[in-house]
């Protein structure tokens, strides 16, 4: 650049001497690349955001039932993020380094890696965006955007970055984007392997330090699939999804003295498919719609066939200028408790697959979290409350009545109550200022004895009031703002 400025400079000083026709010429070549390039450096666009989030959690029986006489546990846990995008000329490159770690789970005097059960640092998203389309397309986005990167659509039940994770969640992907007119088209695959191979693509998709996938589901896709088409209309939003998840097969070899059991895995995987839409829909000017269906076929991560639904509705209605309420449910499928499960029988049980857990069924993240809870499925009643007392500062309330969705065995060939138990949810939001934000729920469960039984998150002694409680301090600077 700073060349061609000089050859420019050199040529317009030649306008003493005579200006001859070739110079001409190459002083309007040479205007065009200066107003070409100086066009690029005008798109070319550098951001540099991050995020501090302190989050100092008291858990009394969150994610599952302590047991009567359990001490609560209190600790302070630290999301730090550096986030670097850069636009240039049909291309976007974005990272965002993560360091996720509790409060004192390093000696204060050392500089090391920490294991993986106590996370530390990585790209949480590390992905380039390669324009298909210039400038002159008439088409809004044609895309191809490649890397680790969060997949995320609609209200995030089934796909979602999980936010409230301080780990949060990613994939590492390709996704071709087209998006015009309203209308969203993205098709994206994923393919793992746990390192350079030589030979053969098996992949150990168990991780013993993490869970992947919800309803503790502890295994890895090998690879997946997925079509999104969206559009949007004057009365709202509506999509559709098909996603299949591949799971590698594997074999139980039993041997040794005593004897024990392990997976081996072999060539060739299990696919599940789910298929659904979702609505988000403004029925009046103070009454929201929003619903999803989804059907799940194919085969589980153990081979099992599966034939598993997933059905919700959440209305939204405006009271006043300040509060919003509305009841709503969802319904999970389940498998029936009282029936036999063999390697051959099928499951009923729908797993919502790569989803946002805690914005729906629940703050404690008993259902669909890290913490199973057997294969019956689940009902979820709620009434939601939501008042905005000031611009800056929201007041929620959610109870949710928590039920299994299919029969639950006592282990003695009888049926137990298929109520689970009552949640309450409370939630202040404050902004200080649109960088600052602070945040503090308080959240308490009546379960029931059917909650603790084997068949559920089989605890014995329980203490059946666990409570939940935290403050979170969310900072989100951007270093090139200018105030």
């Amino acid at each position: 650049m700073q060349n061609i400025k000089t050859t420019l400079l050199n040529i317009q000083g030649s306008k003493k001497g005579g200006i001859s026709a070739v110079n001409l010429s190459k002083s309007f070549l040479l205007g065009i690349a200066l107003t070409l390039l100086s066009q690029n450096e005008a798109k070319a666009q550098l951001t540099a955001t991050g995020q501090i989030r302190e989050r100092t959690e008291l858990r009394v029986g969150q994610g599952t039932l302590q047991k009567e006489g359990d001490k609560a546990g209190l600790f302070t846990s630290q999301r730090a993020r550096l986030n670097i995008g850069f636009t240039g000329y049909r291309f976007k490159i974005y990272t965002s380094l993560q360091d996720v770690r509790v409060w004192g789970q390093d000696a204060s005097s050392i500089n090391r890696t920490t294991t993986e059960a106590n996370n530390g640092i990585l790209f949480h998203e590390a992905w380039a965006e390669v324009m298909l389309n210039d400038t002159t397309s008439k088409i809004q986005n044609l895309s191809l955007k490649v890397g680790r990167q969060e997949i995320s659509y609609d209200d995030q039940k089934v796909l979602g970055g999980l936010d409230w994770l301080q780990q949060g969640r990613r994939h590492d992907a390709i996704v071709f984007k087209y998006a015009n007119k309203g209308w969203i088209a993205d098709v994206g695959a994923a393919f793992n392997q746990n390192k350079e191979l030589n030979t053969g693509t098996v992949y150990n998709g168990v991780n013993s330090a993490y869970s992947a996938g919800t309803n503790g589901i502890g295994t890895m896709y090998k690879s997946f699939q997925y079509a999104y088409l969206g559009k949007k209309f004057f009365f709202g939003d509506v999509s559709f999804l098909f996603f299949k998840d591949d799971f590698n097969k594997y074999t139980n070899v039993t041997s040794g003295s005593p004897a024990v059991t392990t997976k081996v895995y072999g060539e060739g995987v299990w696919s599940r498919n789910t298929t659904g839409f979702y609505f988000n829909s403004n029925i009046t000017r103070k009454l929201n719609l929003t619903g999803s269906a989804y059907h799940q076929g194919g085969h589980d991560k153990d081979g099992r066939s599966l034939r598993a639904n997933l059905a919700s509705i959440t209305s939204t209605f405006q009271i006043g200028r300040k509060l919003f309420v509305g009841p709503g449910i969802d319904y999970l499928s389940g498998t029936d408790g009282t029936k036999a499960v063999t390697a051959t029988s099928q499951s009923n049980l729908f797993d919502p697959l790569y989803g946002t857990p805690h914005k729906f069924w629940g703050s404690m993240d008993y259902f669909y979290a890290a913490s199973g809870f057997g294969k019956q499925g689940l009902l979820n009643y709620f009434f939601k409350m939501k008042y905005n007392a000031k611009d800056n500062l929201t007041f929620l309330l959610d109870i949710h009545g928590f039920e299994a969705a299919n029969t639950l065995s006592n282990g003695a060939g009888g049926k137990l109550d298929s109520y689970l138990g009552t949640e309450l949810d409370l939630l202040v939001k404050y902004n200080l200022t649109k960088m600052i934000n602070i945040e503090a729920g308080y959240s308490i469960m009546k379960a029931k004895n059917s909650m603790a039984s084997a068949a559920v998150k089989n605890i014995a002694t329980p203490d059946l009031s666990p409570q939940f409680a935290y403050v979170m301090l969310n900072i989100k600077p951007n270093f090139l703002a200018k105030k």
